[in-house]
This record gives structure tokens, sequence and C-alpha cells, in this order.
């Protein structure tokens, strides 16, 4: 939270990270609980959601329209400041799902970032189908059904998260 506010980062922003971090609260104690056997690096998803855009604090124009120019100026910001690669990594990994050396803790912040908003993302959930699979042994068929009723869990409490974030400036706090 310092952090963010010695950039003067908006409150709307603040209040995305925390939505954000706390669906991939959900989801990392939903992975521990249905996949104990698998290595969830629970700090590093936890501070990868909550710092995940933190590059839109100096391109506040992403803030509301497009734009990618967030997640490098993330990364570099968070590695200026002594972040260790293993968390400041998910500022530049949290839109780059599709890449294949990305791994479930970088698959966790990138659902997170768009189901907490009930933004539901087929090629996403499949890569941590494919993963959790892979990874646990058990069948793709029953690792798709869990994860799709974690997620429509989650999505269910979109609209509150919206009227939070949404009763936040997108002005910066300068």
């Amino acid at each position: 939270m310092r952090l963010l506010t010695g950039l003067h980062a908006p409150p709307r922003l603040i209040a995305h990270l925390r939505m954000v971090h706390d669906v991939a609260a959900d989801l990392v104690a939903w992975a521990g609980e249905r996949y104990p056997s698998l290595a969830v690096d629970a700090e590093a998803v936890l501070f990868g959601a909550a710092t995940h855009d933190i590059g839109k604090a100096l391109h506040p124009a992403e803030l509301s329209g497009p734009g990618s120019e967030h997640e490098r100026a993330g990364y570099a910001l968070l590695r200026e400041r002594g972040v260790e690669e293993r968390l400041a990594r998910f500022a530049r990994t949290h839109a780059s799902w599709e890449e294949p050396d990305i791994g479930l803790d970088d698959l966790l912040v990138s659902l997170a970032d768009k189901v907490w908003k009930a933004k539901r993302v087929t090629g996403l959930e499949q890569r941590v189908v494919d993963v959790l699979a892979a990874a646990s042994g058990a069948e793709k068929w029953q690792v798709f059904m869990d994860l799709d009723d974690v997620c429509g869990r989650l999505a269910a409490g979109a609209d509150e998260r919206l009227a939070f974030q949404s009763a936040y400036s997108v002005e910066s706090t300068a």
C-alpha cells in the first residue's frame, strides 16, 4: 500500500488491485484444497495480484482505456524498487497467459484479473485446466468442472466488486 500511495496511484487503481488480490486469495485457497500436492507459491500469487497493474500509476489513461504500456513500466518500477524477479514478473506476465513458459502462479494471477469482473476467457481457463491436470494427475474433465464451479462462484460477486471499484476516482492522489 505504501508503494501505491508513494506513487500517488489513483484510488480506482488501488481498489482494482485490492479486488484482484481478494479473488486471487480465493483461487489460491481453492487450489490448495482441491489440489494439495501442487506447488503454488501463494505469497507470489498474492503479491502479483496486488501489483499486476501498478504500471497504470505511470500510464493512468490505461485505467479506463486500452493499452499495455503499464506492463513493462510496472515491471521496471518494481525491479527499480528492489522487488525480486519472482514477484515483479506478474506486472509483465498478467496479460501473457498464452505464452508457452507461463506457469500456474502466473495463470492464477491472470485468471483472477479476469474473473473478478465475471469475465470468462475460455483459452485462459483451458490453460489452467491443462496445467492443473498435468501437475495433479486428475482427469481434465474433473479439473474443468472444479474450475468452472469456482470461477462461477467468484464471478457471482462481480457486481459488488465492480461497484466498489467504481466508487473511487481515476484521478491521481497527487
